[in-house]
């Protein structure tokens, strides 16, 4: 089995549909508009949106979250996985009436009871909300940089990227950045290049979530890799999303081909019918990425993860010996 690290998953949205039923009943909701035979129902980003809020609304206590952190963390080992980032949002804490901190501890819990059945790292992107607006992302912010967990160890933001302007976030990137947490933003997703490149420009990440619409220029993607900007790819969402019409025209490996950092992580799994597991196997067959290369993209995605140079060594260690 390949060894595999994600990047990028939202917690809440790695919910299984089973699992959100589960919760609808103990809290009274009726999840039949957004689930039906076992599978999430939406048609556009903001249906999706829809259907993702109402569910991350049923994770309401911090033994919800923590069970939620296991079972992910937990399938994702069974899959061969070493190690997962997951992002966390402070805003969906507060609309459950839980504080960020009781909230986080609750997720480094799960990620606790995962690594002690399974031996997988875990850590936590703490993540503002676009559409929230730019005062809940410094807020955010400011929790991720003082709440000293730990395991939290980067910052990012998310969500609607119609909504708001890069250069609004610089001073949320600056606070986390003056605390040493690791930086990513959501860009190149459902707007195009120019999304990309004002990113560079205004928060200079060490990574980006997405990323693939740079793409659509070629100077771009030079400076992408050129400074070693690490691109958070999920093929399987962007498919289901219709930011590409198929995997033949997905740009994953032309990016890779021009000298891109590329990992590949499976966004909010169970919406977009994908596992880590399954983004692997996209990559094997639409790709045409052999076990070597694949292992590879495990290798660029450890390097790049917001973890201390002990756990990374370790890590990488491990790859090394499924290697020999």
């Amino acid at each position: 089995m390949i060894l595999k690290a994600e990047l990028h998953c939202h917690i809440e949205g790695a919910a299984a549909p089973d699992i959100v039923v589960g919760q609808a009943r103990k809290y009274g909701k009726d999840p039949s508009p957004y689930i039906q035979n076992g599978s999430f129902v939406w048609h556009d980003f903001t249906s999706f949106l829809a259907a993702y809020d109402f569910a991350s609304d049923l994770f309401r206590t911090e033994e919800d979250y923590a069970r939620l952190t296991d079972h992910y963390l937990t399938s994702l080992a069974r899959d061969g996985a070493i190690y997962s980032e997951i992002f966390t949002s402070p805003d969906h804490a507060r609309k459950a009436g839980l504080s960020p901190k009781a909230y986080t501890d609750a997720l480094g819990e799960g990620m606790a009871r995962a690594k002690a059945r399974t031996g997988i790292e875990g850590r936590m992107i703490v993540t503002g909300v676009r559409h929230a607006g730019v005062e809940a992302i410094e807020q955010a912010a400011r929790f991720a940089a003082r709440c000293g967990h730990p395991l939290v160890t980067g910052f990012g933001v998310a969500g609607d990227e119609r909504i708001g302007d890069f250069e609004d976030y610089v001073r949320a990137f600056e606070i986390a950045r003056e605390a040493g947490l690791g930086v990513t933003i959501h860009a190149g997703e459902l707007m195009g290049w120019e999304s990309v490149k004002a990113a560079l420009d205004h928060i200079r990440p060490s990574r980006i979530g997405h990323g693939v619409r740079a793409i659509e220029n070629p100077d771009l993607v030079r400076r992408i890799a050129d400074q070693g900007v690490v691109l958070e790819c999920c093929p399987g969402s962007n498919i289901a999303l219709k930011v590409f019409a198929s995997f033949a025209e997905h740009p994953f490996p032309a990016l890779r081909a021009a000298g891109c950092k590329v990992t590949l992580n499976s966004d909010d799994p169970p919406y977009f019918w994908t596992s880590l597991k399954r983004e692997y196997d996209i990559a094997a067959e639409h790709f045409a990425m052999d076990d070597k290369a694949l292992t590879a993209v495990t290798r660029t995605a450890i390097e790049a993860a917001f973890v201390d140079r002990k756990t990374k060594a370790m890590l990488l260690g491990r790859l090394d010996v499924k290697l020999r």
